[in-house]
């Protein structure tokens, strides 16, 4: 068996001011770099054979958290990248409300038939992650792995071990630094944990946190 943890990045700036991110090179803030921190003990007695992050300094600073605990070097891949959200780049969710009230809806009631302007849609990002998973996969036969991603992409790659289309996208909520477990079996993939966050009650208190 081959064991994949995917996981999101810590909390930045602009996930606490709800600004969209996407391909923006947003570093970790403070609360961000506690949560590395506490992921990376999460995974102190994880026997981990490769750490994999997307490009984005957000990602790749939560993944060297863990990498660095276990003599690994992070790897980059462009596959987990989150996803282009084109105009929207750089935008608060309130000025994106105002400017684009139509499209905004859509991405919220049918996400899967939204392309963003000058950017992607989720089909896009599936194809893309869901051949950087097999890689993966391929990469490290009955070994363990782990993947830092983001929001969209850990969202839309659950959907798609679980068999449901992009229309499913927001009824899977996934928190900063959550973890979810992939297990591979002669080809097949079963999800053994979906948005653990445990290793973050110390630093959160039970306080709800926004899906953003």
């Amino acid at each position: 068996m081959t064991r994949v943890y995917l996981v999101r990045h810590g909390t930045t700036e602009w996930n606490k001011e709800e600004i969209f991110r996407g391909r923006v090179d947003c570093q970790l803030n403070e609360t961000g770099r506690a949560e590395a921190k506490a992921l990376a003990e999460y995974f102190r007695d994880a026997n981990l054979h490769g750490v994999y992050s997307s490009p984005l300094s957000r990602a790749e600073e939560t993944a060297r958290a863990i990498a660095e605990m276990k003599g690994l070097q992070v790897i980059p891949e462009a596959a987990f990248i989150d996803i282009d959200f084109g105009e929207w780049h750089g935008l608060p969710l309130r000025e994106v409300k105002e400017k684009y009230p139509d499209l905004y809806r859509a991405w919220r009631e049918r996400p899967q038939a939204v392309t963003f302007p000058g950017g992607e849609n989720l089909a896009q990002v599936k194809a893309r992650a869901w051949e950087g998973l097999q890689r993966v996969v391929r990469e490290n036969p009955e070994k363990t792995a782990l993947i830092v991603s983001h929001r969209v992409v850990t969202k839309i790659l659950i959907c798609a071990v679980l068999g449901l289309d992009d229309s499913h996208f927001w009824q899977i909520k996934q928190d900063t630094t959550a973890v979810n477990c992939f297990e591979y079996t002669r080809g097949v993939f079963v999800i053994a944990l979906i948005n653990d966050t445990c290793h973050l009650q110390a630093i959160h208190s039970g306080a709800w946190k926004k899906d953003f």
